[in-house]
């Protein structure tokens, strides 16, 4: 199916425009490509290793501070390879700030949001990877805001470094600890930002000092289906966890909540995540959003386990976080409960995820939004 015959899908696969493109930054090249930088600036080529302890290690993004980097050349360091990419604009906490929302400012005034939790056995940042989104989900608060822009690989990163900070300056109760997961759940598809996804993933993977040292299997990409992304992770041999937003197992409901579908349908879609499984020995997540009497009834439940019996995923089922003014809002316990029961009795693994962060606008793009209704036009 070509963009010309179904043009609602166009922006799932043309790059977004944008009015200024956003500074290059270190962490959008690979070790090697600092490497050539560094030495076409005349600097040479070890500095992007020092650059690297400073940024992936120290969480250190000001070469000002940088005492072991010769003064003169700090200037154009900070220049070429760490420009300014997020600004804080407010956080937000709740779970007695455990939980953080942060909204992020861009070069280009855009606002994206990151979200970091602290659990007993590991902290985890969430990070956006577009600013909006143009899957047009419904229920979403992003989706309904449509897509500004795809974000860079050192925006991405930024994110996570920020959060990795946080971290290890003890940020959040209970002291010092180490960022030790990250999901790709907040604002955007990714697979629709492939390339920078990826260039960030090995940023998040790599072994210090070129990267930040976390085990890919503590990395989740999510997408909502779009298969040729998916197709693709298969093939970049990095174990991480593939996330799919199914959140209904029908074809008929999902063309309307996941209008992605009417591209890969639901078989497609699970076909793809099992060629992945198989070549990374990963069992898969599906991410189901319980909509209360939308696609939280029980034959559909059975549908789900049906689908899912024989294969190696896990159901994470998401009690639905409403958005202000929205038709959509959470399934009712006891239909939650019952869809639990059903799945389990096909033998799928399956978890309500907690719901964190509801207090604080806590689903993706709602801080966003509150942001910009509150700030006078110019």
């Amino acid at each position: 199916m070509s963009n010309e015959a179904n043009p609602e899908l166009k922006l799932v696969f043309d790059e977004p425009k944008q009015k200024v493109k956003p500074p290059k930054h270190f962490a959008d090249l690979s070790p090697e490509e600092r490497k050539a930088l560094a030495l076409e600036l005349g600097i040479p080529a070890f500095r992007a290793k020092q650059m690297a302890v400073h940024f992936f290690t120290h969480f250190n993004d000001d070469p000002e501070s940088w005492s072991d980097i010769p003064k003169e050349l700090r200037e154009t360091m900070a220049k070429e390879f760490t420009p300014k990419l997020i600004t804080l604009v407010r956080s937000i906490t709740c779970d007695g700030g455990k939980t953080r929302k942060d909204l992020w400012k861009l070069h280009d005034g855009v606002l994206v949001e990151s979200v970091l939790m602290r659990y007993t056995d590991r902290t985890t940042v969430c990070i956006s990877s577009q600013a909006g989104c143009g899957m047009n989900c419904p229920f979403c608060a992003t989706g309904q805001a449509g897509l500004t822009r795809n974000l860079t690989a050192g925006e991405i990163t930024a994110q996570v470094v920020a959060a990795a900070k946080a971290c290890a300056s003890g940020e959040l109760p209970g002291g010092p600890t180490r960022l030790s997961n990250v999901v790709f759940m907040g604002m955007g598809e990714p697979m629709a930002n492939y390339n920078a996804i990826m260039r960030s993933v090995r940023n998040i993977t790599s072994p210090q000092p070129d990267g930040l040292g976390i085990g890919a299997r503590s990395v989740t990409v999510s997408t909502v289906g779009l298969v040729n992304g998916i197709e693709k992770l298969t093939k970049e041999n990095l174990p991480v966890t593939l996330a799919v937003s199914l959140h209904t197992p029908d074809d008929e409901l999902r063309d309307t909540l996941v209008p992605i579908n009417s591209r890969w349908k639901v078989r497609e879609v699970l076909e793809a995540a099992d060629k992945y499984e198989a070549a990374t020995g990963r069992r898969y997540s599906i991410e189901y959003a319980l909509i209360r009497d939308i696609n939280d009834q029980a034959w559909r439940a059975d549908l789900l386990g049906r689908l899912l019996r024989n294969r190696n995923a896990h159901v994470n089922l998401i009690p639905l976080n409403p958005t202000p003014g929205s038709k959509w809002t959470a399934s009712r316990p006891h239909d939650e409960a019952e869809f639990v029961r059903i799945l389990e009795g096909y033998g799928v693994a399956v978890t309500v995820r907690d719901t964190r962060g509801r207090e604080i606008d806590g689903a993706c793009g709602q801080l966003a939004a509150a942001e910009i209704a509150s700030t006078p036009a110019e």
